[in-house]
Parts: structure tokens; C-alpha cells; sequence
């Protein structure tokens, strides 16, 4: 930790910061906007007005794969290390205009709410089913690993069109994917698992996308193939590339909501009775919950030409962490930032981004968070926390929880 002037820098890291990160981040957002940390070598940006300004300025890139490789020398990257950074840098995540729309266009409509709204009985009958098991035999469930993780990888795994015999191994790799890329695996060992997951998750993927040309389902791959891009302006293997992307992302994301979104209202009995009487502030409930402690902190993005923000220089190169659940409390945006309103409108938060990077999974996140919370507080009235403290993930860019205890009975 260093003081210069005003500003204290500290590393996000810290047990302290992992488990509240907020009062640190109203610091920074109060003191100095636009920081330089010179622990994490790279700018914090957790003012709303600053962040948003970053989402749509060209002078900011998404790509932080190319940087990185430049700086690596090929000879010390095994053929499956390299390989597996060439699946990363096709993610449209990591890539910016006018690329970026040419690899998103392909899943035109595929992500429209018209589409997602087609999920709801599925996802309604696997909330049903998984609540129905994590209450069986037991007085204490981990709605962490029992509830909150497997909800969106099912249905995930179905939306896409994974059969159901390959489900658990299509989760499991999705899950170690998204601990590769969330930075979360804690040693050399687990590097390498996850780095093989995406590479097995890959071919996977491209063989089930060859299945489904010759025979369509009702299903994402099929309707992404329908639109004719595939294999013509995007090549199959960036199609690929970017389902091992959405077969993580979106689980992810969603698993993270739901169980950080079950633990504030369970602190907060007054938002989860309001909650429990009127079911249809659900989607409301979604966003704020977004807003308030979302499963993403920060996005990473590079400087590619100096540009001026909140009153500081930024050179060509620098690293930029945006910091939105900074943003996400900034009281010149947010009347009363810190508190937990369900009710909230309007509420123009940065849970999902936005810009061209805005989360393409947006509606089908929104769709399983916000069934995942009406039907299990609808299935276990008595729902309530089985814990006395919180285990927060040691993650820099996500808001995660390793486990949750509570009582469905």
C-alpha cells in the first residue's frame, strides 16, 4: 500500500478489499477518479462519467491478447499454450470495431429477447429441479455449488444445443475456461487443466457445429448457422472460437448474480419480503442487484493513442481497469448509491457495459437470474442464510463467492 497525496493505493487483492471493495472504491472515486496505481501498473477509472467515456472512445482498445503476445517470446509458448491464446484472441470480448461487429453479426437475432423469451419453461423447470435436489436429506445447501453454478451451465448447455449425455463434460470445461480466463486458477497445474479444457471445449464445439449443419435443432448453433455467415465473411473456426466464449461467459456472469443477489437480499429482509410480495419487480430486481454488487468489478482495456481523461494525460500502451461497480455507486449519478433499492428507476447502471462490447448475453442473463430469484424464493418461503461470514473468490475482475450456506426449510 502507498499514500500519494490523497490517494491511498492499495492492491485490489486484499483479503479486506476481495470481501467489501466498495468503501476503497468511493476513496478513489472521491479523491482521484482517474488514478495511476503503481501496484497494479495501470490506471483505475472509477468515476461513471470517466468509465462510460472509455466504453466508446476509439483511443481505448478491447484487445489485450495482441499486447500480450507481442511481448512473448513464441518460442517459450507450448504448440497447446498458443493455441489456446489464438482461440482467446477470436472472442469478441478482446476485439474491437469494426472486427468486432463483422464476428458479432453472426448471432443477429440469435440473442434477441424474442428468442431468449423461448427458454423460460426450460429455465423454469430446471430451477424447480435443482431446488428440488439441493433440499433433499439436508437442513444446510450450498446454494453456491448446488443452485447458483449449475442453473445457468444447464441451461446454457441446452440453449446451445449440447446433448444431454454430454452436459457434465461440456459444464466441466466450461467452468475451467472461465477460471482461465477470470484469472482465478491458483497454480502452474491448474494453468494447464484449464488451458486443455478450452482446447478440448474447441473441439467439441466444432464438431457439434458440423452436427448441426447437416442436421438443425432448435437451438443457438443452429440458428447462428442459419444466417449464412458462417463460413463466408466469418470462418468457422472464429465461430467456434467465440462459442468457447459463450460457453463460459454467460454461466459465469449469471452464477455469480444469482448467489451475490441471494446473499444481499437475504441481509436486507426488507427488499427480500418487497421482493416476495410483488414477483413482478423480478426484472427491476435483476438490474439493481446489477448495479448494487454485480458479478463483474472491472473490465480491462489498453490505451492505442494518448487521449486526455478526468483531467489526466494517458499514453499509448497504458492499461486501463474499468472499474464499474465504482461507477455502478457514483452519487452523481445514483441517488443514494449505496443502498439496495429493488424499486430503482431509471437505473442506468454498467452491469453489462456498454457501447459495441455491451454483453450480447444480456437478455438471457437477465432471463435466468430473474427466474432463478422468484422461483426459489417461491419454492422455500423459509429461505435463509446457514452462515455466519461470507468466502469471497480472489478475483480482480469478478464478484464471486465460493460458497453460500443456507437454510431452504
Amino acid at each position: 500500500m502507498t499514500t500519494t497525496g490523497q490517494v491511498t493505493d492499495r492492491y485490489l487483492l486484499d483479503d479486506e478489499i476481495v470481501a467489501d471493495p466498495f468503501p476503497y472504491f468511493a476513496h478513489l472515486r472521491t479523491t482521484a477518479p482517474v488514478h495511476w496505481s503503481p501496484v497494479h501498473r495501470a490506471w483505475l477509472v472509477t468515476g461513471y462519467d470517466e468509465a462510460t467515456a472509455c466504453f466508446s472512445d476509439p483511443a481505448v482498445s478491447a484487445d489485450r491478447i495482441s499486447p500480450m503476445l507481442a511481448q512473448t517470446p513464441l518460442h517459450l509458448l507450448s504448440p497447446e499454450a498458443s493455441r489456446a491464446f489464438g482461440i482467446m484472441a477470436g472472442w469478441m470480448v478482446f476485439v474491437d470495431p469494426p472486427e468486432h461487429r463483422r464476428l458479432r453479426s453472426v448471432f443477429r437475432g440469435a440473442f434477441g429477447p424474442r428468442q431468449i423469451r423461448r427458454n423460460r419453461p426450460m429455465v423454469q423447470e430446471a430451477v424447480a429441479r435443482l431446488t428440488a435436489r439441493a433440499r433433499e436429506g439436508r437442513d444446510v445447501t450450498d446454494l453456491v455449488a448446488d443452485f447458483a453454478r449449475p442453473l445457468p451451465a444447464t441451461v446454457a448447455a441446452a440453449w446451445m444445443g449440447v446433448p444431454a449425455e454430454d452436459t457434465e463434460r461440456f459444464q466441466r470445461w466450461a467452468i475451467q475456461v472461465g477460471d482461465l480466463a477470470l484469472g482465478s486458477v491458483q497454480s502452474a497445474e491448474e494453468h494447464e487443466s484449464s488451458q486443455q479444457a478450452l482446447l478440448d471445449l474447441f473441439d467439441y464445439l466444432r464438431r457439434l457445429v458440423r452436427r448441426r449443419r447437416d442436421d438443425p435443432q432448435a437451438d443457438l448453433i443452429s440458428a447462428a448457422l442459419e444466417s449464412g455467415l458462417v463460413g463466408d465473411s466469418v470462418s468457422e473456426d472464429e465461430f467456434v472460437a467465440m462459442l468457447t466464449h459463450v460457453a463460459f461467459a454467460g454461466g459465469e456472469t449469471t452464477s455469480n448474480l444469482i448467489a451475490v443477489g441471494v446473499w444481499n437480499l437475504l441481509r436486507r429482509p426488507d427488499q427480500l419480503d418487497l421482493l416476495r410480495a410483488e414477483p413482478e419487480l423480478a426484472a427491476g430486481a435483476v438490474e439493481e442487484l446489477l448495479r448494487f454488487d454485480g458479478p463483474s468489478k472491472m473490465s480491462v482495456r489498453q490505451v492505442k493513442t494518448d487521449l486526455s481523461l478526468g483531467e489526466r494525460l494517458l499514453r499509448a500502451g497504458d492499461r486501463l481497469y474499468l472499474v464499474t461497480a465504482a461507477a455502478n455507486r457514483d452519487p452523481s449519478r445514483f441517488h443514494r448509491p449505496d443502498e439496495l433499492d429493488l424499486r430503482r428507476h431509471p437505473n442506468p447502471h454498467l452491469g453489462f457495459g456498454q457501447g459495441a462490447h455491451f454483453c450480447l448475453g444480456a437478455p438471457l442473463a437477465r432471463l435466468v437470474a430473474g427466474a432463478a430469484l422468484t422461483d426459489l424464493l417461491a419454492a422455500a418461503p423459509d429461505l435463509a442464510l446457514a452462515g455466519a461470514r461470507a468466502i469471497w473468490q480472489s478475483s480482480l475482475l469478478n464478484r464471486s463467492l465460493q460458497s453460500l450456506p443456507v437454510r431452504l426449510t
